[in-house]
Formats: C-alpha cells, sequence, structure tokens
C-alpha cells in the first residue's frame, strides 16, 4: 500500500527562519524522484532550489506563489509505495498487530528517502513520527465494541487537547512574553499553523479598549492614507534590517577625495593590450584596496561591542555591492588578498552572474570584512554609502569622466574619479582614513606607487 510523507520547509541555515515560495516546480499528480527540486524559494540572503527526498506522487501542496512560510512549515505530501497490503483478516486486528503494520509500512518506504533535502545543507533521516491521519468519519477509526456497551455521542465534543499549531519558537516566545494562551488563537498558515501575524492581531484585539458609550451619530474614522503598500521581506527586508542596524550601531564618517584615473585606464589598456584575460577596473581597485588595508589594517576590522573591543582581522574578504531585479546584494570575493588581477576579474564575473541569475548562495554572500562600491555604473559622481554592518568601512568609485584637471602646470582634460570612504569612528580617527583614502587614490593616479609594494 502506499504512505502519504509529509515534507516540510526544511532549515536553510544563516539563521534563517523563514522563506518565499517564489515557483512551484511540480504539480499536484506529478511523480517525483528523489532529491528532484519541486519549489524555488527566496529567503533573505538568496534564491533556492528545494529538493524533495522522497520519490512518489505529489498529492498537496501548500501556499500559493508569494506566499512566506516558517522553517518546519509543510511544503507538499507524497504518496510513497510500500509495502503490500497484508491480507484482510475477518476481524479486527489487535493493537500489537496494528502498530507492527506501520512499522512494516515505514521500514519499506525507507529506502524512498533521501537523506539530501537541500543540497549544501543537508539533513539527517527523521526519527519515527506520528503520521496526522485525515479522516472522513472520525468514528470509523474507533475500533467497534459490542451493541451492549453502545454510549450515545454527546452532544457537543470536547474542545481539542492536541499540541498547539506553532513551529517557530519567536512567535511562542511573543505569545509567552506577552502572556497569551495560543490555543485561543486562531492560525492562518497552512492546516491552521499560527504565524505571528496571527499572534500580533490577537494581541491587538485584546489590548484594544473597550469602546466608549455610542454616540448618537459616531463620525466615521478618518480613511487609511491611500497607495501602494509593498512587504518589507525577503531580499528586501534584510537590506533594510542590516542597513537599520549600521546606522543604529555605527557612529560613521565620510571623507572624499577627487582623483586623475587617466594613468589608471591607461595601465589597464596597457595590461589588455598584452593579451590574456580582460582585467576589469574593478579588479585594479580592489587590489589597490587590498595594499591599503594592509597598511591601515584598522580599516579591515569590527567591533565587539558587547566586550568593547576592536577586532583586527587577517584576512580581507572583499565585497561589492550589485545590484540585481532582486535589490541590492553583497557578494563576497573570500580571500581577496592572495589574488591576482586576473582573478579577481574572473571571481567578480562570476559573482556578478550569479547576482543576476537569483543563483547565490548564502556561503556568497557572508563573511564580507571591507566592501568596495562602485556606484558609479549608476553615472553618478559621489555618494556617502551606509556601512555594510559588521564591517568597518566601505570604499566608494564614482563614475570616471573626462573633466578639465591642472596636469603639470597646465590644463589639460583628463578622466576624473570621485572617491569616498565612509567608515566607523570607533576604530579610528580622520588621520587613518584620511591616510587611507589618499594611497588609494595616489594609486588611482600612478599605479607605480604600487609597485613598491608588490
Amino acid at each position: 500500500m502506499a504512505q502519504v510523507l509529509e515534507f516540510k520547509l526544511p532549515d536553510l541555515g544563516e539563521g534563517l527562519t523563514e522563506a518565499e515560495i517564489v515557483r512551484w516546480l511540480v504539480d499536484v499528480g506529478d511523480v517525483v524522484a528523489i532529491d528532484q527540486p519541486v519549489v524555488e524559494v527566496e529567503t533573505a540572503k538568496a534564491m533556492v532550489e528545494v529538493p524533495c527526498p522522497y520519490g512518489g506522487v505529489v498529492t498537496a501542496r501548500f501556499g500559493e506563489e508569494g506566499t512566506e512560510l516558517p522553517v518546519g512549515a509543510p511544503l507538499l505530501t507524497v504518496a510513497v509505495d510500500g509495502a503490500p497490503e497484508p491480507a484482510a483478516a475477518p476481524a479486527p486486528a489487535p493493537a500489537a498487530q496494528g502498530a507492527g503494520a506501520a512499522a512494516d509500512a515505514a521500514d519499506a518506504v525507507s529506502s524512498e528517502y533521501s537523506g539530501n533535502v537541500l543540497v549544501g545543507y543537508g539533513t539527517t533521516k527523521p526519527a519515527a513520527r506520528r503520521r496526522r491521519v485525515r479522516r472522513e468519519n472520525p468514528a470509523a477509526a474507533t475500533p467497534a465494541a459490542p451493541a451492549a456497551a453502545a454510549v450515545p455521542a454527546p452532544a457537543a465534543p470536547a474542545a481539542p487537547r492536541g499540541p498547539v499549531a506553532v513551529i517557530s519558537p519567536l512567535v511562542r516566545k511573543l505569545a509567552r512574553d506577552r502572556g497569551l494562551d495560543l490555543r485561543e488563537v486562531r492560525g492562518s498558515g497552512p492546516e491552521g499553523l499560527i504565524l505571528r501575524a496571527d499572534v500580533e492581531t490577537a494581541l491587538t484585539v485584546r489590548e484594544r479598549p473597550a469602546p466608549a458609550v455610542a454616540a448618537p451619530a459616531p463620525v466615521p474614522a478618518a480613511p487609511a492614507v491611500a497607495g501602494e503598500r509593498i512587504p518589507l521581506r525577503g531580499v528586501r527586508g534584510a537590506v533594510a534590517d542590516k542597513l537599520s542596524r549600521s546606522r543604529t550601531e555605527i557612529p560613521d564618517a565620510t571623507c572624499w577625495v577627487d582623483a586623475d584615473a587617466t594613468g589608471l585606464m591607461t595601465a589597464r589598456a596597457g595590461m589588455n593590450a598584452a593579451g590574456g584575460p580582460k582585467i576589469s577596473v574593478l579588479a585594479l581597485l580592489a587590489r589597490i584596496c587590498v595594499h591599503a588595508l594592509g597598511r591601515f589594517p584598522e580599516l579591515n576590522s569590527t567591533v565587539d561591542t558587547a566586550a568593547r573591543e576592536i577586532v583586527r582581522l587577517p584576512s580581507v574578504h572583499l565585497g561589492f555591492a550589485a545590484q540585481t531585479e532582486r535589490g541590492l546584494v553583497v557578494p563576497v570575493v573570500k580571500d581577496a588578498g592572495g589574488r591576482t588581477a586576473e582573478s579577481l576579474s574572473a571571481e567578480f564575473a562570476r559573482l556578478t552572474e550569479a547576482a543576476r541569475q537569483g543563483a547565490l548562495t548564502p556561503a556568497d554572500l557572508t563573511g564580507g570584512t571591507f566592501t568596495l562600491n562602485n556606484y558609479g555604473v549608476f553615472g553618478v559622481d559621489g555618494s556617502t554609502p551606509i556601512i555594510n554592518h559588521p564591517e568597518a568601512a566601505m570604499l566608494g568609485v564614482g563614475r570616471i569622466v573626462p573633466k578639465p584637471w591642472v596636469h603639470e602646470g597646465e590644463l589639460a582634460i583628463r578622466q576624473v574619479v570621485q572617491l569616498s570612504l565612509t567608515f566607523d569612528h570607533r576604530v579610528c580617527d580622520g588621520g587613518t582614513a584620511g591616510g587611507f583614502l589618499r594611497y588609494v587614490a595616489d594609486c588611482v593616479e600612478n599605479p607605480a606607487v604600487l609597485l613598491r609594494t608588490l
């Protein structure tokens, strides 16, 4: 006989507790193989295709596209072929025999289970658990009793005493802290799952003051402000939270300088004319940043606010801002200090393409120690960027455009760029920040300066 198994949204790692269904990859009635991707979800980190650990026929899906589900909520159910159904007995089987049959069925489908719920995160085979059985007639599941012992059914069934349909520990904590009994809350999630919004609504209703004596002619409430409401969730929500935390915790300051980038552009043209893979401007700026951080390590650090300590980091993991259709993301080039300009160019290209395709993994988006923000691609000259918490600094690069410039005592048309540095004033003062920015500008104006430290 077939057994229906429930597949829940797995833990996607990196502290993520929820995900939004972007696109279903299977329909009810489809046959799926073990580890076949069945749904594409969007987390606060990246787009992820979730594979199903069971092979069989999809019998149900939970949640429409655009629905946000907490980790542990049901995603779909799959009917898996089990052991052959035993011959029918003339009388109901004893309880022990029923338990043995259920165990045999579970053993029969164990070969249809995969340990890889999500590639890159993994899971183990779940412990045996009770199956939720849906019955059209609840009385049918009760063993038949002798006719003499039959008792009329009560007029009203007792209130259910089963477990509360809550998965998120945050929802439980919110209810516990506010003294709310979750059994009084009606869940709006799949199969009555209680979501955070349900708890907040219940708290609002409970704490709403009793209405005053009705006036003879009550004045209607003012209409809500019209306009489109866009939920802050997914990547947009994660960016909002991170930027808000940065501005709340970090006392930032910004300094900037105009630089003549003609020498840098000439050097790049010479490198590319020599053959081999093309070198990007971003890669050259990254090389300059890495060497500048070696001279000013204060800016490659973070602040442990609890211990009141500055932590200087041993390696440079360079993030770079990338604008995508899903919003702003910051992929990270690991160990940027050990890469050549060719290697940096290739890694920037790979991560940029992955960002455009929505294929970045959480590992690609975490672990940065310093960020390079090339906002010149938007056609602007300057900006005062917000630091990518918990980093200590960010270098902004404006567009490189021809401008009048005094070169060797004469007015000339040169390729000019504005560089800005936003830094955490806790890790250093203006002298260190200015020294870093000036060294970067000197290398941009005269790349030969960089050769002294290679």
